[in-house]
């Protein structure tokens, strides 16, 4: 069984390397002349004066440098850049900040502060690019409320990616008490052209939750923040300050789809959710496997998801008899930290799997396409059916972990944790559930 686990981590590894980003940008984006496609929109650089960027998330270097290509030679541009990691190319005219993700830092401010600054500057005659990908709504932050710390702050964040509520609802959260989310860095550049162009993490037909929606109109409403609150006992595990805020009743809609900022403003998907599929799915049946993708459990808690996934491979198995075969999953699952071990919603799900596949010519690897599982060093984790034994022969007990959320460490003593440091890349988390006969 150990070669299952081996084969899942090679369909992964080629699944990661099919979604480069300044490919996919090159392929999207199309320019003849000073004459830019992007999708149905299509932009003469003729009648700009000031070309400006702004590059939110994960693998906003991997966007830059492929925007660049796009436009290289002839049109140069400045602007500002938040990712979690350095640059290795920096270009001239870009401001760049090493910001912090899930909880923001110094830097997610001070780049926030820089974004603001830029845009206000934007007129009728400039044209701004914004390059979204995951991870931004901590990676650039800055509260309405000027009274709030950035202490505060983080530990708003803290309590919103702890509380268990789905990313959806916590990002309806976010938008509300923000100054650069749920549509407010579109209206900061109002009278500008303003083009989105996506990375998306988030489900198809939700774009707006994508680094909380800072260039697109907020369908969400107070009323939905405050419903969020409510459900997830939110308010008493804010910060004081916040708290007061909310008491005075300042917290502002968010910009509509009538508002004037949206008059000029483009968006296109560059990659999202058939972009991871169909790499998965070829390499998976590339191996021999009968493969079937199933988005179904986005939003899911680990447990329920674990069950049904394993059930639907179990029912491919059945109608395959005789055949190895492969299920692939995406989308992000609710895991509430319930202790102060170390690892993340992907580990999480792997080892609620532990006990269900003991004994069967089963494995199942789950993975963040951006290399990051909770607070663990890992992007996730793999097992299979001999996991369970091992486990028990030196004393671990899977359940035990479980409520610990301690999955990273349980994985590290077999080398089943998955590493491959920060991608550049983020779209959705990657489930491969594969069995033999």
């Amino acid at each position: 069984m150990p070669q299952l686990k081996q084969l899942a981590r090679q369909i992964f590894h080629e699944t990661l390397a099919a979604i480069d980003i300044p490919a996919t940008m090159q392929r999207k984006l199309r320019r003849k002349g000073t004459l830019l496609v992007c999708g149905e929109t299509r932009i003469d650089l003729r009648d700009f004066e000031k070309l400006r960027v702004v590059a939110i998330g994960k693998a906003a270097h991997a966007m830059v440098e492929g925007l660049a290509l796009v436009l290289a030679p002839f049109v140069r541009f400045g602007g500002v850049v938040s990712a979690p990691t350095a640059a290795r190319k920096p270009l001239a005219g870009m401001k760049y900040f090493v910001a912090a993700h899930p909880v923001p830092n110094a830097e997610s401010w001070k780049a926030a502060e820089a974004i603001l600054a830029l845009l206000k500057k934007c007129d009728e005659k400039t044209l701004v690019f914004f390059l979204l990908s995951g991870g931004a709504s901590a990676l650039v932050e800055l509260p309405l409320d000027p009274a709030q710390t950035l202490e505060d702050v983080q530990n708003m964040h803290r309590a919103l990616v702890t509380c268990g509520a789905p990313i959806e609802a916590i990002n309806t959260v976010r938008k509300h008490i923000s100054a650069v989310k749920g549509g407010r860095l579109a209206a900061a550049a109002n009278s500008a052209t303003k083009i989105t162009l996506a990375v998306s993490d988030v489900p198809v037909g939700k774009e707006s939750a994508l680094a909380s929606g800072p260039t697109l109109p907020d369908p969400t409403t107070v009323a939905d923040a405050k419903r969020v609150f409510a459900e997830h006992s939110l308010y008493g595990t804010f910060p004081p300050s916040l708290r007061r805020w909310l008491d005075e009743g300042k917290m502002p809609e968010t910009p509509k789809a009538a508002a004037s900022a949206f008059r000029n403003s483009h968006f296109l998907l560059l990659l999202g959710l058939d972009d991871l599929f169909h790499p998965a799915h070829h390499a998976a049946e590339a191996k021999g496997f009968i493969a079937c993708c199933d988005n179904a459990t986005d939003d899911w808690p680990v447990k329920k998801a674990a069950e049904y996934l394993l059930a639907q491979l179990e029912e491919l198995r059945r109608t395959h008899a005789g055949q190895r075969v492969a299920l692939i999953a995406d989308g992000e699952l609710s895991s509430p930290v319930t202790g102060d071990g170390i690892g993340g919603r992907n580990s999480a799900f792997v080892l609620a799997c532990v006990e269900k596949i003991a004994g069967k010519k089963i494995a199942v690897l789950s993975v963040g396409t951006d290399g990051i599982d909770g607070n663990s060093p890992a992007a996730g984790a793999v097992a299979d059916g001999e996991t369970l034994e091992l486990a028990r022969a030196i004393g671990l007990d899977p359940a035990d972990a479980f409520r610990r959320s301690d999955a990273f460490a349980f994985f590290l003593r077999f080398e089943d944790v998955i590493v491959t440091g920060p991608t550049g890349n983020n779209l959705r988390d990657l489930r491969i559930l594969i069995a033999e006969p």
